[in-house]
């Protein structure tokens, strides 16, 4: 909206000074000529803003002239919870919030503070998805998350990997979880956990809930990823490894090793790690090659042997 827009403007100018006309199109996320109309607008309301001609030129406040418009709304205070991950304030519909709630906090700094603030958001920045993976489609999500703020129940058809694999579901969206670049809702009354982007179709209901009291999202999402790994790993397998090898494993097998790893003397060490089945530990530890040797469970280890020896023969009969 425009009012809000030029509301922006005054407390980008109050708390950062001069600015150019490209700077603020690209902070409000609007063309140049769209600031140009929005300084005209600002100028004949009364407003002290002149601009300085020149390379080092700009839109200026009046030395000591500020605006007192920096009273947050509801909506950009419950942004600025997420002023850490703007990427994920985006993904729910909160970006233009989160910037208006950020400026009115900037404006209201004395300048020592604001300085301060600057150089710390110049030189931290958080990228919460991991390497080598697209961020997931989630179109469902600012529904979703409206429905969880007012209360709304939500009817879903939802996707799983098991038969049937499309399913529908009523949703009370007790709260949001974002995890590794992959968004959660946790749904009660149960409650169940369930993956955003496989939400297939969405209806908002009419109908409300109310969370309990006493839960807490944080709390539960901690347990929850407890039983997600006591789950997913219901096997062992005693190895031994190099410290190549050693350095190469991660999570719950790297934490095994502390605890159960045995120095051979020899450069190896003799550990017990945990393995969810015997398919992905096959791929898991040949993926260390010859800094692994498995010494049980017998089938593993067989199965292992039975693919070096089928890739030991594949490529040494060389190319005709």
């Amino acid at each position: 909206m425009k009012s809000s827009r030029l509301v922006s403007i005054l407390l980008l100018l109050q708390s950062r000074g001069r600015l150019t006309a490209a700077q603020l199109a690209d902070e409000l996320e609007v063309s140049v000529r769209t600031v140009y109309r929005d300084v005209e607008a600002l100028g004949a309301a009364g407003v002290p803003l002149y601009a300085d001609a020149g390379h080092a030129g700009g839109y200026r406040l009046l030395d000591g002239w500020r605006t007192r418009l920096t009273g947050l709304t509801a909506s950009e205070a419950e942004a600025l919870s997420l002023a850490g991950v703007p990427g994920a304030a985006a993904e729910l519909g909160l970006g233009p919030l989160l910037t208006a709630g950020r400026l009115k906090v900037e404006a209201a700094l004395p300048p020592e503070l604001r300085a301060h603030a600057s150089r710390i958001a110049a030189r931290f920045h958080l990228d919460a998805p991991g390497w080598y993976t697209e961020a997931d489609a989630v179109p469902f999500l600012p529904a979703v998350a409206d429905a969880a703020w007012n209360g709304r129940v939500l009817r879903v058809r939802y996707r799983r990997w098991k038969e049937p694999t499309e399913v529908d579901r009523r949703l009370e969206p007790y709260g949001l979880v974002l995890k590794a670049g992959r968004w959660y809702v946790v749904s009660g009354p149960r409650p169940v956990t369930y993956r955003v982007d496989q939400i297939l179709r969405l209806d908002v209901t009419d109908e409300e809930f109310t969370i309990p009291d006493g839960f807490d999202l944080a709390a539960y999402w901690q347990r929850y990823q407890e039983d997600f790994l006591a789950r997913l790993h219901t096997a062992e397998a005693v190895v031994r490894l190099t410290d190549a090898g050693a350095a190469r494993l991660t999570g719950a097998q790297a934490k095994a090793l502390a605890a159960t790893g045995q120095a051979a003397g020899d450069g190896w060490t003799r550990a017990v790690l945990p393995i969810e089945s015997l398919d992905h530990a096959h791929g898991e530890f040949l993926r260390l090659g010859e800094e692994v040797e498995v010494l049980e469970p017998t089938e593993l280890r067989e199965r292992i042997a039975a693919t070096v020896a089928g890739l030991a023969g594949r490529y040494g009969r060389g190319t005709e």
